[in-house]
């Protein structure tokens, strides 16, 4: 190792440390700006401002050849940095007007249960599942592989089945307990996700989990995957169950949706949408769950485009089933005194809609809106 990279490296666990010293979850790198690490939301600076060749030898210290190669070409790169005694981070590195920046999100070593996270039962419950596609959505930042690694967890402890995963990177390492697990990574174990997907149906899996649904082929082949007997765990980048499926269909033209839509109306077990939210009084965040499960009018609703629009008024109907909307938690949330009712109807879907349940349920505020009574 160079001199250069050598001092990349020891400026990059300086900051790495002070990451994790705070409880950050993101550390933002760019070229003659103070990095900024993520604190309960927050971005907040730390030590001095850095150029663009101390920027560039820090980045170019974590990755491997394959990697700056990768890099070099398309300028972009994902990948995973292990420091012994600091922690594992997943690494987005990419360009910003000519000059190198990067944003490191830390990832744990070990996953979490769904007991830890806090999870309600019905989440269990779709982990459980034998066949089917199960999605967590949600925006970057909102806990989505945190979930999909406890629902893998879940499985590890109690089926004797292979789950295979397929990750860009791989960001929570599981060792195989009752399940096998098999984990691949694309750049190092896959050159591409459409081979790693073709190659997924021959490895004998049960249980696939595709960290991420990208495009029309990504999502055809985990519907064809769920519909032939197989598990599929994913995530996407959408902010309800409606949306969801909007998402999931507009990857494809028009003449092709109705195929779709009766293939995801067939195949679709559930859906766990998340948004993280502040606790009351700045006590770290609370993941507020909007949680849709298959039955005879969720499944209908997807498949009738005359009813796709009633899927709210399905979760919030769906309490039997274990579905809930995100409101409809967030009530929860208020009258047990976790969050304030300011944050409350910032997150909600209608403000409105959620101070009138409120007030059903003899809830008061104190004497300043967002104070607990």
């Amino acid at each position: 190792m160079t001199i250069v990279a050598e001092a990349g490296l020891a400026d990059l666990r300086a900051l790495l440390e002070a990451v994790v010293q705070a409880g950050a979850s993101d550390l933002h790198l760019r070229s003659d700006e103070q990095p900024r690490m993520r604190v309960q939301g927050a971005l907040v600076g730390i030590g001095p401002v850095v150029t663009a060749d101390e920027v560039s030898a820090m980045m170019g210290s974590a990755m491997s050849d394959d990697v700056r190669a990768t890099y070099a070409a398309v300028m972009e790169a994902d990948f995973a940095v292990h420091l012994p005694g600091v922690g594992r981070f997943r690494v987005n590195a990419f360009r910003t007007q000519g000059r190198d920046a990067c944003v490191l999100r830390r990832i744990t070593d070990e996953p979490l249960s769904l007991d830890a996270l806090d999870m309600p039962p019905v989440v269990r419950k779709l982990a459980m599942q034998t066949r089917g596609l199960v999605l967590v959505t949600g925006p970057t930042g909102s806990g989505k592989t945190t979930t999909l690694s406890a629902m893998i967890d879940a499985i590890n402890d109690e089926r004797a089945v292979h789950v295979l995963t397929l990750e860009d990177p791989i960001e929570v390492v599981h060792r195989s307990r009752t399940a096998t697990v098999t984990q691949r990574e694309l750049g190092s174990d896959s050159h591409t996700w459409s081979g790693a997907l073709r190659a997924a149906m021959r490895q004998d899996p049960d249980v696939i989990l595709i960290g991420e649904m990208r495009d029309a082929e990504t999502v055809h082949a985990a519907l064809s995957a769920a519909e032939t007997g197989h598990l599929v765990l994913s995530t996407l980048h959408t902010t309800d169950a409606l949306e969801t499926v909007q998402r999931i269909l507009a990857f494809f033209p028009p003449h092709e949706q109705p195929r779709v839509r009766a293939a995801l109306a067939s195949s679709l077990q559930g859906i766990v949408c998340q948004r993280l939210v502040p606790r009351l009084y700045g006590r770290g965040r609370v993941c507020v769950l909007e949680v849709a499960v298959a039955d005879a009018r969720f499944s209908d609703a997807i498949a009738d485009p005359d009813r796709t629009n009633e899927i709210p008024d399905i979760l919030a109907d769906g309490g039997y089933s274990g579905m809930q909307s995100f409101d409809q938690h967030l009530v929860r949330l208020v009258i047990d005194g976790l969050i304030d009712l300011r944050t409350a109807r910032g997150a909600a879907s209608n403000a409105h809609d959620l101070t009138v349940a409120l007030r059903r349920t003899g809830w008061k505020p104190g004497a300043i809106e967002g104070e607990t009574p």
